[in-house]
């Protein structure tokens, strides 16, 4: 009788955590197609951000109209802290994180578009928004990279960086002042965005990245400077700054031309 009994309880607490790991497994399945997009305009104020500012205004429209909720992290031109990126992004639930750059470089002829993630869950995104950009925009593909970026690593949701092209080559720098380009890239990001469940199914192996062939890159740990680095890390701004005046002042006059044509962005 005791034995029955025995079998019974242990039959019974079987058929619970099978039920309890069912539910579970239903509740993640409903959270796998996150509705929030949390957007991140790169750079900002002081730091020259009007451009990827206007590419992320764009894509709020777009993903607005396709039924998501979107987030901004900034709505202007001012600088927004990283560890405020990421917080922002952090208190969104069943979301995604998007930030969108352009680079700028010494060498006049640095040229393409990257996408960045760190964590794995973030790769199916960054290999749909890396799919989807380089085949809609005339600029070349320098491929999706693992790279430790600030906001990538204090992210806990699927997170990307994607660099739209370089502003000191003068060929991207052209595209990056046509309006019906920027939007071109908006609309671009936002397939990625809605086809980044069906990554494994539709992309042949080709075009996926995989963490085994996506290196991880060397980066700077911003939350352990001591103040002996942090002076030295002046001295070498500073340097840099001398060195590179007569290149930055590009970037700076090409945002002004596209403020001045397109206010709206």
């Amino acid at each position: 009788m005791r034995r029955n009994f025995c079998r019974i309880l242990l039959l019974g607490a079987g058929l619970l955590t099978t039920f309890l790991a069912y539910s579970s497994y239903a509740a993640k399945s409903s959270d796998s197609s996150p509705i929030t997009v949390v957007i991140d305009a790169g750079h900002g104020g002081y730091d020259r951000g009007g451009i990827p500012g206007q590419v992320a205004r764009r894509l709020k429209s777009v993903l607005a109209a396709s039924g998501y909720r979107v987030v901004m992290t900034r709505d202007s031109d001012v600088f927004v802290p990283l560890g405020t990126r990421s917080a922002i992004a952090n208190s969104n639930r069943n979301a995604i994180f998007v930030s969108i750059h352009f680079n700028s470089a010494t060498r006049g002829g640095a040229s393409g578009i990257e996408t960045y993630f760190y964590s794995r869950d973030s790769l199916a995104l960054a290999s749909a928004i890396h799919h989807y950009v380089v085949g809609g925009a005339p600029a070349g593909s320098r491929g999706v990279r693992r790279r430790g970026y600030y906001v990538l690593r204090k992210t806990n949701i699927p997170a990307v960086l994607v660099e739209c092209g370089s502003l000191t080559n003068p060929t991207e720098a052209g595209y990056a002042q046509n309006a019906s380009y920027r939007q071109k890239l908006a609309e671009e990001i936002a397939a990625g965005v809605r086809s980044r469940n069906s990554v494994a199914s539709s992309f042949s192996t080709t075009r996926v990245a995989t963490a085994e062939t996506i290196p991880l890159q060397p980066y700077m740990d911003q939350t352990r400077v001591t103040k002996s680095k942090k002076s030295r890390s002046k001295r070498s701004a500073k340097k840099s700054t001398r060195r590179k005046k007569k290149t930055s002042s590009k970037p700076a006059e090409i945002e002004a031309r596209v403020a001045s044509s397109d206010r709206e962005g």
